[in-house]
């Protein structure tokens, strides 16, 4: 399991589940070049997502959790929230899992935590993949909803053009006001506070 979209200040953070066949020794090759996600192009990453979708023994099941949620929670519980949620979309569901970074708690099978995880395992680079190609995809509808921010750009990371976009227009519904530059452009809008 790995996530996506922690950092940002806008939109879900979502998590992907890939569960890996262990019986085919010959996958390793098949997977050769397949990393985490922050190595790899746009069309590097869009690329192997396809190739994992369409394979019959892989399963996959992505979460996530919503900005409501986010704010709610705050972003680290939202984060294992798409996790379990991930996993509850897996079919079978697994027996063991592999979690980039940190143990998250409350998962439905044992599970190991690997810090750097999707550079070292290849079902946590195919999650790493999964995860980060299905939130560039809903960011770049929530652009189509909010034009003007550059979402489908930056992905709703603190970029100056997105910082600008927030001065310039104040925060849209998909901004997470908790997180500190959005509190800011906030705090100085009149009527948004």
């Amino acid at each position: 399991m790995d996530e996506a979209g922690r950092g940002p200040l806008a939109g879900p953070v979502f998590a992907a589940c890939v569960v890996l066949p262990v019986d085919r020794p010959w996958l390793v090759e098949e997977l050769r070049g397949l990393t985490d996600s922050k190595r790899l192009s746009h069309a590097a990453r869009r690329s192997w997502a396809r190739r994992l979708r369409g394979r019959p023994d892989v399963s996959i099941g992505v979460g996530w959790a919503t900005v409501e949620e986010i704010e709610r929670l705050d972003i680290h519980c939202a984060t294992h929230l798409a996790m379990r949620r991930a996993v509850g979309r897996v079919r079978p569901p697994p027996d063991f899992l592999l979690v980039d970074g940190r143990p998250v708690p409350g998962l439905p099978a044992p599970s190991r935590a690997i810090v750097g995880g999707d550079g070292l395992s290849l079902s946590i680079a195919a999650a790493s993949v999964i995860a980060k190609v299905v939130r560039d995809r809903y960011m770049a509808a929530l652009d189509r909803r909010h034009p003007g921010y550059g979402f489908a750009r930056h992905k709703g990371y603190g970029t100056r053009e997105h910082l600008e976009a927030l001065r310039r227009l104040g925060p849209c519904p998909a901004h997470r006001r908790s997180f500190a530059p959005v509190a800011a452009a906030v705090s100085w809008l009149p009527g948004l506070r």
